[in-house]
């Protein structure tokens, strides 16, 4: 549980320190991530529905969501 704890300090300090800067999707710890590499190919293909996978989905309609929002403010 010391890592866990670190992590959510962690987490926590990078969130006070730069604000809206960090974004909100969290990537899990998951065994499928782990395992995608040693079979030479990305999480998405290797499994798309693990937790990882999805989160990675999340985070890049969040991070879409951000560059439209900056892209139009130009």
């Amino acid at each position: 549980m010391i890592g866990e704890t670190n992590y959510h300090h962690s987490r926590s300090e990078a969130r006070t320190y730069f604000k809206d800067k960090v974004y909100q999707t969290v990537i899990p710890r998951n065994v499928r991530l782990s395992e995608a590499p040693s079979h030479g190919v990305p999480v998405l293909i290797y499994d798309k529905s693990c937790p990882g996978s999805k989160s990675y989905y999340n985070f890049t309609d969040e991070f879409m969501t951000q560059e439209n929002k900056i892209g139009s403010a130009a």
